[in-house]
């Protein structure tokens, strides 16, 4: 039986592989050796340059944020620059909302 593809970051290195899922075990990248991040089957990586794609990343995938595909296909809203990261940031300094619930807020009140 052939096992779904997932997507494992490396932040130092700006990469992500697409890999089977066999469980939470750890992977290391293949360019610095360093542990890669599980992201999900739904991520599509920024290009390697944009830096400020990686920085909004980073902070989503260091706060527990993943791109799993949902019952409608995708894994629903996700900042995609630095000024949507602040705005839901300082949203959820503001109330004691979870930063990771404040970050996937397609809207915030």
């Amino acid at each position: 039986m052939a096992h779904a593809k997932t997507a494992y970051v490396c932040l130092p290195c700006r990469a992500s592989y697409k890999q089977p899922y066999l469980g939470d075990h750890d992977r290391l990248c293949p360019r610095c050796a360093e542990p890669l991040i599980h992201a999900g089957s739904a991520f599509a990586p920024p290009r390697r340059r944009d830096t400020a794609a990686w920085r909004t990343l980073s902070v989503l995938l260091n706060a527990g944020v993943r791109f799993h595909k949902s019952c409608c296909g995708g894994p629903g809203y996700r900042p995609r620059t630095l000024s949507e990261v602040r705005e839901r940031m300082a949203y959820a300094r503001k109330t004691g909302e979870p930063f990771a619930r404040a970050l996937v807020r397609h809207e915030l009140p």
